[in-house]
């Protein structure tokens, strides 16, 4: 029985108007139970186009489409998330205009490719970082004042984002060079690539420098028109080529060594969204956080291993002394800087508040693994060999 039949009827009967509300209700309901879709359900899901600002084969890419199926899985495939590679829609650093502008509804990058509109964008990837790694910028960004410094240098340069910091690195390597850095001056007159930050310390140790992205790099290299670089990790550098146009590596370095990767939203994008989606998106970028930096540890060694065996390349440590200039010139890039620009003031202010205390906690409480890892795989002493022990004398014969 239809409601209006159902009306019809209680003219005909006398049925009270609360046993007819009553009686439309079951009806209601009845409807539901037989599969009538919900307005959401009808709508189908929600899908959103992304890029990246990494090239397909990066392991980065990767982490953007790990992140995205995390979303994906989550919602029950109520947000759908298109992940494309650098170039697909706009060149890698042209990333966050785009998502700001709807012409994608998010990204996969990292702040230090903002450089250039916010100077202040690039202290949350490449900076001295007061001895925190990764780890620790972390959090300070969710607990030190980070996340809402972040958002107020994009509404300072009028950016129509959301932003998600997530994914701690481990530290970058110094570069890849044509033969081994022993000294400061070796720097001179080289070209070389690097972002952020880093453009302004490695300009002032010498070199002259070209900002790259990533899929840029290597055949910057191969055609001449790079003498070094740096870009990130043992996997990304090896997938990218990096092998192919040096043999030498020098491992440690500040410039990098607490960076961690930005996702994008366009803001009415976000804002449209249900809440409880909003919500869950949130704590799916702190799972893929985790998960990215555990399978970082996983390939990251593994390739690290290949490259020396099978690439054969020489891996060096940067020396000390070039290590303290870079802090040294770190002071004085911040100094500048911050005198022309407030808000990099307030970033390198709160930072150092924080890592005081983080840094100091952290070195006292845990333990170092180098002893630990020399005991256990570094090379055993062979063991003395004894003093062969002298044969018993024999019993001389007793004289009669």
């Amino acid at each position: 029985m239809t409601t209006k039949e159902l009306s019809k009827d209680t003219k005909k009967t006398g049925v009270s108007r609360r046993n007819f509300l009553s009686a439309a209700a079951a009806v209601t309901a009845g409807a539901a139970t037989l599969g009538f879709p919900s307005v959401l359900k009808a709508q189908g899901p929600i899908k959103m186009r992304w890029q990246s600002t990494w090239p397909t084969k990066d392991i980065f890419h990767e982490f953007a489409l790990d992140f995205a199926k995390k979303v994906n899985d989550m919602t029950g495939g109520e947000l759908v998330i298109e992940v494309l590679p650098a170039g697909a829609v706009v060149p890698a650093f042209g990333l966050i205009d785009a998502v700001s502008k709807g012409v994608l509804d998010g990204g996969h990058g990292v702040t230090v490719y903002h450089y250039g509109k916010q100077n202040a964008m690039a202290l949350f990837g490449s900076g001295p970082g007061f001895g925190m790694d990764a780890t620790m910028l972390l959090s300070w960004y969710k607990y030190g004042g980070g996340r809402e410094l972040h958002a107020k240098i994009y509404q300072s340069v009028g950016l129509n984002v959301v932003s998600f910091l997530y994914g701690p690195m481990a530290t970058q390597p110094f570069g890849w060079f044509k033969k081994p850095i022993r000294k400061l001056e070796d720097l001179k007159g080289l070209k070389f690539r690097t972002v952020g930050l880093s453009v302004d310390l490695y300009t002032a140790m010498g070199c002259a420098v070209n900002a790259l992205p990533g899929g840029e790099i290597v055949p910057a290299m191969d055609r001449g028109l790079l003498d070094g670089a740096e870009f990130n990790n043992a996997s990304s550098d090896r997938l990218l080529g990096f092998a192919d146009v040096s043999k030498v590596c020098m491992l440690q370095s500040y410039h990098q060594n607490a960076e961690q990767f930005e996702i994008l939203f366009n803001k009415d994008k976000f804002n449209g969204l249900p809440a409880k989606m909003q919500a869950l998106i949130g704590n799916a970028v702190e799972a893929a956080s985790a998960d990215m930096y555990w399978k970082s540890i996983d390939r990251y060694s593994k390739d690290y291993i290949e490259l020396q065996t099978k690439d054969k390349v020489k891996f060096y440590k940067t020396p000390d002394a070039i290590l303290m200039k870079q802090l040294e010139l770190f002071d004085q890039i911040i100094a500048k800087k911050s005198a022309e620009n407030p808000l990099f003031k307030e970033v390198i202010e709160s930072q150092i508040v924080f890592a005081k205390r983080a840094v100091a906690w952290d070195m006292d409480v845990n333990v170092g693994r180098r002893m630990a890892y020399n005991y256990y795989f570094g090379k055993k002493a062979a063991p003395k060999a004894e003093p062969a022990k002298a044969a018993p004398a024999k019993a001389e014969p007793k004289k009669k």
